[in-house]
This record gives structure tokens, C-alpha cells and sequence, in this order.
């Protein structure tokens, strides 16, 4: 089976905001800017940090404003089953008003387009009960990363 990866768009009800897949050359450097911003600058990673070798291969999905990314998140697939989010990150000022879950959402409709019904992620333990909102149980403790921030394996059937 071929993997669909159109680059649909899905707009939040009652407001202005929509999640896409980056496109452009300024889209991804918004995209990497907000995931370095959020989950490397403040435990002192390096610029760089932010990227891995599976990107290229990913679905990456993002809300901006005014050319600026304000929540972004990865996907991409495990196996023939599953599939996993990677690099979830809600600017601070947008943090708690919805764009994390419209962003998973997206990612999981993807996920099931493509028939990866299984979706993993390693939540960090400050992350762990936005997950658990979103219908994802905890497994196990995963790992530590840098030796300060606790990670928890969570799934979901969709």
C-alpha cells in the first residue's frame, strides 16, 4: 500500500488557525525555529539539536501566525502498523488553548489514512497528562533525556 502524504490542511473551528505541513523553505525554517526554541534553547542544546536523520522521511505538521510557527509536531511511520509523534512544541504564549490537540489530531487522521492504527510517543513527564487528554495511556517509563527530563512511553489505537 502507498503512503498518502497529501498536503491536506485542517482549520480549527471559530478561529483563524490551521494546520498544514510545511511547504516552503521559510515554512520549515519557522517550524525548526519554534522546535528548537521550545525543546533544545531552554536546556542548553545546541542549534542543530532540533533535526534528526528520520526528518526527511517525516510528516511534519504546524499552525502559524504571521509567518511565525506557534505549535508543530512530527510523524512518522514505525513499521507497518504503527506510527509515532515526535517533536511536539506549543510556543509558551499559545500554550493551553487547543493547537497541541488540533496538531495531534492532524497527525493521527495521517496516521490512519495510511492504515498506522498503533501511535507511540515518548511524552515528557511535564507533557504526560496533555497526552493522557488526548486518549493516549501511559506503558512504561522510558527514558531520561540529558539525564534531566523523564520520558514515558504512551500509545493509542485510533
Amino acid at each position: 500500500m502507498g503512503t498518502n502524504l497529501q498536503n491536506s490542511i485542517a482549520r480549527v473551528p471559530n478561529s483563524n488557525f490551521v494546520v498544514e505541513q510545511p511547504s516552503t523553505s521559510q515554512d520549515f525554517k519557522a517550524y525548526y525555529k519554534l522546535r528548537y526554541e521550545v525543546l533544545r534553547k531552554p536546556w542548553g542544546q545546541p542549534l542543530g539539536s532540533e533535526l534528526d536523520e528520520t526528518d526527511g522521511i517525516s510528516i511534519h505538521a504546524f499552525i502559524k501566525e504571521n509567518d511565525t510557527a506557534i505549535a508543530c509536531a512530527r510523524l512518522h511511520f514505525v513499521d507497518d502498523v504503527t506510527a509515532q509523534i515526535r517533536y511536539m512544541a506549543v510556543h509558551p504564549d499559545y500554550q493551553g488553548k487547543g493547537l497541541g490537540k488540533l496538531v495531534v489530531t492532524y497527525l493521527e487522521g495521517i496516521s490512519k489514512e495510511n492504515n498506522r492504527l498503533h501511535i507511540i510517543l515518548h511524552a515528557r513527564e511535564s507533557a504526560v497528562n496533555f497526552y493522557k487528554s488526548c486518549g493516549y495511556t501511559t506503558k512504561e517509563k522510558s527514558y531520561l533525556l540529558w539525564g534531566k527530563i523523564q520520558h514515558f512511553l504512551m500509545q493509542k489505537f485510533i
